[in-house]
């Protein structure tokens, strides 16, 4: 029995894997710890049918952030997709990762165990939840040089202003019991990602080529539901403001920008992820003198747009100066 203090470098399978313990804060693993070589069958219902989910975790000074929301994004998703998990053992493990890690991300990936049924379906018993969990831990600067504290005196990292464009590329639309989830399915996503990607290379009629970061989409209802890797907020100029709120531009000691006036949010109800930093937001926002309300997105508010944000949990919240519409139109949020 060998003590593999150090971070794999790649990915791993936590489960299932010869045996494992934990010991004295230290990931112990028989017989692999030699190898760092990670084979996946070509069988693997993740590749196969994109059978199961995924979630990514920062980790700063050896803690994973937010932990107790992906922990109950293990529980969720592994009830909705009926796949066998113990979320407390595998959120130990993952504590242990982060701390040899210290600093990166860890990102775990979960899907179904072969099954001896042919084709897309599974066993109508124990066997048909066993399930493959993968991690890969990536050392990385996770920046917390700018922090915004929540009402509830934790702090989220908080990234320069930036700007985003709206994209003509769509979401799929799911049935109750997928929508929301972090499936492996991100096709959409993918193609959404690539269209941003071709945007961000080819020069625009603005400055907002320089600063473009991210892309709003719209679901097959024909509504904007979130970004190409994140969640986001809003906030509409008939909505109540404070009356010292006069610019949108983010400070280190700006404590007031999320609790300053009506935020909303789209619901995730039949598309787009439930992303942990959104209801982290949501949570923390919801004993304020002006709780986040869930509300669709229209192509008639974007003009009305007086302060937009992005959000996922490895870079915290994303403020937006900006947002270029279909039309080629700009919406500034440098005023209100």
């Amino acid at each position: 029995m060998t003590d593999t203090t150090s971070v794999p470098n790649g990915w791993v399978c936590l489960y299932p894997q010869v045996s494992r313990l934990i010991e004295d804060n230290s990931v112990i693993e028989e017989d692999r710890a030699t190898s760092q070589t990670v084979t996946m069958s070509l069988d693997n219902r993740g590749l196969a049918y994109a059978d199961g989910f995924f979630t990514t975790m920062g980790v700063i000074d050896g803690l994973i952030l937010w932990s107790d929301y992906h922990y109950q994004r293990l529980v969720s998703h592994a009830e909705a997709l009926q796949l066998n998990i113990n979320s407390e053992e595998l959120l130990a493990v993952l504590q242990l990762y982060a701390q040899q890690l210290g600093q990166g991300m860890l990102k775990l990936v979960v899907t179904r165990a072969a099954q001896n049924v042919r084709g897309y379906g599974y066993e109508p018993s124990t066997n048909g939840s066993d399930c493959e969990i993968w991690l890969k831990a990536m050392a990385m600067r996770v920046s917390t040089a700018l922090q915004l504290s929540l009402p509830d005196g934790s702090l989220v990292p908080i990234q320069p202003n930036a700007s985003a464009i709206c994209l003509s590329s769509q979401i799929a639309c799911l049935p109750p019991s997928l929508a929301g989830l972090k499936s492996l399915n991100r096709l959409d996503n993918v193609l959404a990602s690539g269209e941003l990607q071709r945007i961000k290379s080819e020069p625009l009629a603005s400055n907002l080529a320089s600063t473009l970061s991210e892309g709003l989409l719209r679901d097959m209802s024909w509504q904007w539901v979130e970004g190409t890797m994140s969640n986001v907020f809003y906030q509409l100029a008939e909505a109540p403001l404070s009356e010292s709120k006069t610019t949108s531009s983010i400070h280190k000691d700006d404590e007031d920008y999320l609790t300053t006036g009506q935020w909303y949010t789209p619901s995730m109800a039949q598309s787009g992820v439930t992303g942990v930093m959104r209801q982290v937001i949501i949570d923390a926002l919801s004993t304020t003198q002006y709780p986040v309300i869930i509300r669709s997105l229209q192509d008639e508010d974007l003009p009305k747009l007086t302060q937009l944000f992005f959000c996922n949990a490895l870079r915290g919240i994303m403020p937006m100066s900006s947002l270029m519409l279909l039309s080629g139109d700009v919406v500034d949020f440098e005023s209100v």
